[in-house]
């Protein structure tokens, strides 16, 4: 594909052999970032692309529009001699191939990284799974089952109530974001040595690496977390507190924030209480010290407190619905939605996280229909002598 501005990642072809989550999540952020990715699905599709509700108007998964722009479509039945064949070969030019299947399941079709490294030697291949290559390898990788078997949803929830599963599907999205990372890492060594090299993303390892603080608990200090419903386990304030009108999220991280919190608040002296003057103290007393904040707060509305508060230098925020969130962003000029695409095929997305002060991200294509671009990348895989890398992407 040819780009009016190139990005970072221009030039580098992704064979893309993943599906539902992790794996699609990260291949668009490497596509709205200038690279080529060649969207490989079975003839029935991506699953998400009958994830619905919620659709568009014109009957189109939006699970399935938010994971998948910029990337080129082709359907290929790996069962099939002629389409196995232009799998192999696309994984042959490929600078980066990503695929999320049981591991050991492309074996059988020749298109692991064993077998795929010996006609390809510069490829950077990442593998994502659930439970990893080892002991686990027969799980399935679902990032319910995840949250789960992490430990995330024994501490989400009410301590009195069930445990809750995140409203996203968090490791989803992170190990995604750890593959990226794992590729453009993988890409300064190769531009260093020339060689490629096999990544191993899990599910389980970043959720273990995402719980940050609640993990290093117990692996440092031996303590196993529990559900605290909205409450920090080591802030406080650090949690929705009820105002004259709504609650608000206060987060007075540290102990001038606390005293900040204080002075807008009427309540100077809780700042040099003993109970509450250091965080520690406020942490362990925070039985004593909410009500009296609640008592404080609940002179205004949320909405008044919100506009006072940040003011006086002290974080909080209301607790909007994601339209709300999206409205939000935009007034503070972070342009969260954009359009991928342009004309009829034209589709609102949210925009890719970073911004660039001289590549931007791109938003080029919608997301694909099944096999929209398969013609021309059969015609273009049964062209002799093109090796890895050695199309540019605008002679794609």
């Amino acid at each position: 594909m040819s780009h009016a501005a190139p990005g970072p990642l221009s030039g580098l072809l992704v064979a893309d052999f993943s599906r539902v989550l992790a794996g699609p999540y990260c291949t668009m952020l490497l596509a709205d970032l200038g690279a080529d990715v060649i969207k490989v699905e079975s003839p029935a599709g991506d699953d998400t692309r009958r994830w619905t509700p919620p659709e568009t108007s014109d009957g189109v998964s939006t699970y399935y529009l938010a994971i998948n722009r910029n990337k080129r479509s082709v359907a290929l039945d790996l069962t099939d001699a002629a389409d196995l064949a232009a799998a192999r070969e696309l994984a042959r030019r490929a600078d980066i191939m990503v695929e999320n299947f049981r591991p050991g399941g492309l074996a059988r079709f020749g298109l692991d990284y064993e077998s795929v490294r010996p006609g390809n030697a510069s490829i950077i291949y990442a593998s994502i799974s659930g439970f990893g290559a080892g002991g686990g390898r027969h799980l399935p990788g679902y990032d319910l089952m995840v949250q789960a078997m992490s430990g995330l949803m024994s501490l989400t929830g009410d301590p009195s109530g069930p445990p809750y599963r995140s409203g996203i599907s968090v490791f989803d999205v992170i190990a995604g974001l750890h593959t990226a990372i794992g590729i453009l890492a993988a890409l300064n060594h190769r531009a260093r040595t020339g060689d490629g090299q096999y990544i191993e993303a899990s599910l389980m390892a970043s959720a273990l690496s995402g719980m940050v603080n609640q993990t290093s608990a117990y692996a440092a200090g031996g303590v196993v977390p529990f559900r605290m419903g909205n409450a920090h386990p080591s802030l406080y304030p650090y949690e929705p507190l009820p105002t004259g009108a709504g609650d608000l999220i206060v987060t007075a991280g540290n102990d001038s924030q606390f005293r900040k919190l204080c002075e807008v608040v009427g309540a100077p002296q809780l700042a040099d209480d003993p109970r509450f003057a250091r965080n520690a103290d406020r942490t362990a007393n925070r039985d004593q010290l909410r009500p009296l904040l609640i008592e404080r707060l609940a002179e205004r509305p949320a909405a008044d407190w919100f506009s006072a508060l940040i003011a006086g230098g002290v974080p909080c925020g209301p607790i909007n619905t994601v339209d709300q969130g999206i409205a939000f962003a935009t007034e503070v000029g972070l342009g969260p939605v954009v359009t991928a695409g342009s004309g009829t095929a034209a589709r609102p997305a949210i925009r890719h996280p970073l911004t660039f002060s001289a590549t931007p991200p791109r938003y080029d294509l919608p997301p694909p229909a099944l096999d929209e671009h398969g013609d021309e990348i059969r015609a273009w895989l049964r062209e002799q002598e093109a090796g890895p890398g050695e199309q540019q992407a605008g002679n794609r």
